[in-house]
């Protein structure tokens, strides 16, 4: 049933790679392998698969690292993208997930689990739309979708991905108790795992760039976003 959807696996470490594309092949998707950043890019530039799972922690080319070669260097692939790592603290998540994947898959690998999480990577729309194109004007806070930027007195603020997505998500209604299992579903996706003290931690930053008048904490409920 998961014929025509194209894989591609990066790891350095001989024995997931081929651990992970065993089970992928037995579930009937076309897979490519690669056991490092650079000979994955070479590979993107013949295949164009549907889902990227990429090892977090590479010699050389990290994921991270992997990610920003693909996103300067192939505008036109438009594949999900998963970290693979065996990194679970809080911090980590975030980085992660604010370098703009889609999800992570916790190593070691459980076959279940990751065949769940890519039939759910490749089914997720997501409900950040890229089409947003509405400037929003609050008092002195102005928030560019298009140009991912928001200013403050006129002055440019740069933000982190998830973290711009979670302040226009405030602000497109101001005054609105957004509930944390609204924001968790809006801005990372039902389908990716995440405990809700990243949502903390995004809003602590916001507010590290902002201050403390814009977002207010509605204590065991969510957030809001007033003046």
């Amino acid at each position: 049933m998961n014929k025509g959807f194209k894989i591609l696996v990066v790891d350095d470490e001989s024995d997931t790679l081929e651990f992970i594309a065993y089970q992928l092949k037995s579930a009937g998707y076309e897979v490519k392998t690669a056991s490092h950043g650079k000979m994955a890019l070479e590979i993107l530039q013949s295949f164009e698969p549907d889902l990227m799972l990429v090892d977090y922690m590479m010699p050389e080319m990290d994921g991270l690292a992997f990610l920003r070669h693909v996103k300067s260097g192939y505008p036109s692939i438009k594949s999900k993208i998963a970290f693979l790592t065996a990194k679970s603290d809080d911090q980590t998540q975030i980085n992660v997930l604010d370098s703009g994947a889609d999800d992570f898959i916790a190593k070691p690998i459980r076959p279940n689990v990751l065949l769940s999480r890519i039939q759910a990577l490749l089914r997720r729309t997501g409900e950040w739309k890229e089409d947003k194109d509405a400037i929003i004007q609050l008092g002195d806070l102005k928030i560019d979708p298009v140009a991912f930027q928001v200013f403050v007195d006129g002055k440019p603020i740069d933000f982190p991905r998830k973290e711009f997505q979670l302040l226009y998500l405030l602000a497109e209604k101001p005054g609105k108790v957004f509930k944390r299992e609204e924001i968790l579903s809006k801005v990372w996706g039902n389908d990716v795992v995440v405990g809700e003290r990243t949502i903390d931690v995004h809003i602590r930053k916001i507010r590290e760039r902002l201050d403390d008048r814009y977002i207010k904490t509605i204590k065991g409920i969510g957030y809001k976003l007033e003046f």
